[in-house]
């Protein structure tokens, strides 16, 4: 829309003293033009309608953090322009006037945009390792727990994964193999004997296992009915489990003279065998000399690995014998190693070792069976069976394992970086956290297992190809077996400590605290305490060693006192043990160590534990409420709520300005009576553009009934959408105490004034916040009431520019009269003078014209003030429109040419 200017018409007399100059005239326009609303085309419009659905003003909800925003769009700390503003929000085009935009902001606009995705993506790639210690969340609690959600969600997909891992290697289904492999080779009783290889107590002991049970169990050869098995059916244990390569015999021996013979009885005992150590390891050969039993072998050419047992650790060497696919050949060679007695005086260990494999459920189980003949004599059984899973990848599930596994892979890159960048940010003084030091150590671990999970695969492929070309040859899974379950213990420990973890993000709730800060709080009086129970405890482990140690297996070294004493803590006991070794000092010990550390000490420590924890839960109680994980939740669907509430009202506005803007009632609704209902309603004139642009397709200004139509039917559907999202909010709402009304039951929809809107959006927050005037003022109520301010100011400062326009223009106008006044007393001395140029009647009645033409112009000047007053009073209570504009421009240039019509 245009606007009439109106100009003033030149002085009679052509005269340029009673004319404004161009300068002048361009200056007041200049003023006058910039008071004026200018819109943006429809298109613009039409398309910042689309974009923000017509209901976005601002960047009121496309906050960082999902939050309202500023209405200059957000910033980040690097002072980069996340959220620009679009044309239809307000703050950009507001009360008639078009903000100017700082070149620097234009230069980092232009930046940005040639930036492009690429810019996007390093924000995006930068924020993944956001944390509570890379960025200060200290000052903003809602920004602390927002992180530290977000960093527990990771880390719970971390463990999610990590379970995954961990619990796909293992199933029940290891400890059935387990119990019947054991129950095999351990329980089968020895001939016209009960006796078990558990039970085994001498060198014909082990002979009898050697013959029957372990040749029984290792060579299946017929069926229950006595039937021979033939075929690819040979070589199985219980017909389901494949033996691998042949069964290794093997023992280690010690030389003769490798203890010291007391000087009394050097002459009556010649040999004398030592426990076992390598130093002593016998390496002559013995007995026939005519193989590998015989003769002995180093670790390095077998191969093998070492064992620890009960009593030693023994070396992967020694003398051995590879039995044979046949049950008659096995045996025989047994037999000729028990008659020319392979084991002897210097004979400290035989282990038996074999694996088998069982491809129903693809599962290896490693047996090593030994039997330890100690110096005392006699012998001392153990076994050890390790069924492990080799082979990782046969089934689906397992490829789905094998992709946890590289999801694992990048968890563990990620939080490689991620702690790099929290030791680059606070140096040495990270390592003086606790949970930093376990998030090294899970990362280490981690990366130990990943390493020996590469390992194990190739090592596996490797020894099952040799063992396929050589089927006839012993195949040592000893080693690989001992280090799956080291890797197993391993990531067990992981697993735990993972967990554990948890409790560095849930520590911020105070609930969830009070373990922690009473574990600090009195970790210096549980120290004295430590201190205090050691002495005496040790004092009993000893003591108890050194008069129960030689008749009491629990007390026969200081390792078990300890783990004895600690069972009797905990009511686990025998004290006719104690009491038949030592009808004395067993009652005394033991009646003394119960009342000494279970009545004092152990009390003492339970009171330490209760009165620290009372002082924490006493201070928490007294602490003041900080921001919580509930409270961000409901803060959360507080502000959901307030959105959607929000949005409906617009939309209800726009529904009430499209039924009663049409004043005229002719099924045309033109631009005019539009904006002037919008307005009435507190929008602004960027958002009632847009609205307006997007169903005018034509372009024409005006909607027409079809138009009309449209409009109402894409607003009511937008509304019932609302209305079904508001109601799953409340259904999905949980509360403990009764919840107020919907805050549209409290609002006004009538937005007739600036205290109207501010009133309704008071009861909107309080309604939506869920929080009262004691609090303060909730976030939501800011912003609504900081935008109702900007409009307010941009409204006024429109109104003022109006009046200064005015009043510039009158201005103008009692200077051009000054100088009319100026030049007319001029004329009147310069009659007055002239005496010689007519008559005195003449002269008198000139002199008569011109003082009535000043007495006019006397009364016109304070006429015009007055009138301009009045025009100013009524100018600051009308609306920033182009007719009212219009209408003042006229009127002052009227006066002007009334004043100017009469010289």
């Amino acid at each position: 829309m245009t606007t009439r200017r109106v100009s003033p018409r030149p002085v009679t007399g052509g005269s340029t003293a009673g004319r404004l100059t161009p300068r002048d005239e361009v200056e007041m326009d200049k003023i006058i033009d910039d008071g004026m609303q200018r819109r943006p085309s429809s298109s613009a419009s039409r398309q910042a309608w689309s974009d923000n659905d017509g209901f976005d003003i601002g960047n009121e909800e496309k906050g960082i953090n999902g939050d309202y925003g500023d209405d200059y769009g957000d910033q980040e700390d690097d002072g980069e322009v996340v959220n620009a503003p679009t044309a239809m929000e307000s703050e950009l085009y507001v009360g008639g006037e078009i903000r100017t935009i700082d070149p620097k902001v234009a230069k980092q606009k232009a930046e940005q945009a040639k930036a492009g995705c690429w810019t996007k993506v390093k924000r995006g790639i930068r924020s993944l390792w956001r944390t509570r210690q890379t960025d200060d969340t200290r000052k903003d609690k809602e920004l602390h727990v927002k992180t530290t959600l977000r960093e527990l969600i990771i880390y719970l997909v971390f463990l999610v994964f990590l379970c995954l891992l961990t619990f796909g290697m293992t199933k029940p289904t290891m400890y059935y193999y387990t119990k019947v492999m054991s129950e095999l080779f351990l329980d089968a009783p020895f001939p016209d004997t009960k006796n078990t290889f558990r039970g085994i107590t001498t060198m014909k002991d082990f002979w009898r296992f050697a013959e029957t049970p372990l040749v029984d169990g290792l060579y299946w050869e017929k069926w229950y009915n006595d039937d021979n098995v033939t075929g690819d059916s040979q070589g199985y244990i219980y017909y389901e489990n494949k033996l691998l390569g042949v069964p290794r015999i093997r023992q280690v021996k010690v030389t003769n003279s490798s203890c010291l013979v007391h000087s009394d009885f050097r002459e009556d005992i010649k040999q004398c065998y030592a426990h076992y150590s390598e130093s002593v390891e016998d390496t002559q050969p013995f007995g026939l000399m005519n193989g590998t039993a015989w003769e002995h072998s180093s670790e390095e050419s077998l191969d093998g690995s070492g064992h620890s047992g009960r009593l030693a650790s023994y070396g992967g060497g020694g003398y051995y014998l590879d039995l044979t696919h046949e049950k008659a050949d096995s045996l025989a060679s047994i037999i000729e190693l028990k008659q020319n007695l392979w084991l002897d005086r210097g004979t400290r260990a035989v282990m038996v070792d074999f694996s088998v494999y069982n491809a129903n459920i693809n599962l290896f189980c490693i047996v090593r069976l030994v039997v330890e003949f100690p110096p005392t004599g006699g012998a001392i059984p153990s076994w050890t069976f390790r069924t492990v899973k080799l082979l990782r990848y046969v089934t689906a599930f397992d490829y789905f394992i094998m992709a946890c596994e590289g999801i694992f892979a990048l968890f563990i890159l990620y939080y490689i970086v991620e702690e790099i960048l929290e030791i680059k940010v606070h140096r040495l003084s990270y390592f003086k956290s606790t949970w930093n030091c376990l998030d090294v150590i899970i990362i280490i671990v981690s990366v130990v297992c990943m390493a020996f999970y590469v390992y194990r695969a190739l090592r596996v492929d490797e020894m099952i190809e040799d063992l396929l070309s050589r089927p006839d040859q012993y195949s040592d899974f000893e080693f690989l077996g001992y280090c799956q379950s080291i890797f197993n213990n391993v990531i067990a420990v992981a697993v735990f400590l993972a967990w554990i973890k948890v409790f560095k993000y849930i520590s911020f709730n105070k609930t969830m605290n009070q373990l922690s800060s009473t574990l600090s709080k009195c970790a210096k009086d549980v120290g004295g305490f430590t201190i205090m129970f050691l002495i005496i405890f040790l004092a009993y482990a000893q003591f108890g060693y050194l008069v129960f140690g030689t008749q009491i297996k629990d007390f026969s070294s200081v390792g078990d006192c300890i783990f004895t004493l600690l069972r009797i803590v905990l009511g686990d006991f025998n004290f006719h043990e104690l009491q038949e070794a030592n009808r004395v000092l067993g009652p005394i010990f033991f009646m003394t160590y119960v009342f000494v550390v279970f009545f004092v000490l152990l009390n003492m420590f339970l009171a330490i534990i209760n009165d620290t924890y009372s002082e924490v839960k006493a201070d928490i109680a007294n602490q003041k409420s900080e921001f919580e994980l509930t409270d961000y939740f409901k803060k959360g669907y507080e502000k959901m709520v307030g959105k959607l509430n929000f949005k409906r009202d617009k939309i209800a506005d726009i529904q009430e300005a499209l039924a009663h803007a049409d004043a005229n009632a002719d099924q045309h609704l033109d631009f005019d009576e539009w904006r002037h209902e919008l307005k009435c309603r507190g929008h602004a004139d960027a958002e009632i553009e847009a609205v307006f642009a997007k169903y005018d397709v034509d372009g024409d200004r005006i909607l027409d009934a079809e138009e009309q139509m449209k409009m109402a039917a894409d607003l009511e559907g937008q509304k019932t959408d609302l209305n079904n999202q508001l109601a799953e909010l409340e259904e999905a709402q949980v509360t403990t105490t009764n919840r107020p009304q919907t805050a549209s039951a409290g609002r006004s929809k009538s937005r007739v004034s600036f205290n109207d809107g501010l009133d309704s959006d008071d009861e909107d927050s309080q309604a939506g916040g869920g929080r009262g005037g004691v609090s303060g003022v909730s976030y939501e109520e800011f912003v609504v009431l900081s935008r109702r301010v900007d409009r307010m100011e941009h409204s006024i400062g429109s109104i003022v520019s109006k009046i200064d326009a005015v009043l510039v223009k009158l201005e103008a106008m009692e200077r051009a009269k000054l100088k009319r006044r100026e030049t007319m007393g001029k004329l009147l001395d310069s009659i007055t003078e002239d005496e010689s140029s007519g008559g005195n009647v003449k002269r008198e009645q000139m002199e008569r014209l011109v003082r009535e033409e000043l007495e006019r112009w006397d009364s016109d000047a304070s006429f015009s003030q007055t009138s301009g007053r009045a025009a100013s009073r009524g100018g600051s209570a009308q609306r920033s429109r182009p007719g009212s504009s219009g209408s003042q421009r006229l009127t002052l240039g009227d006066s002007n040419n009334m004043s100017t019509s009469n010289v």
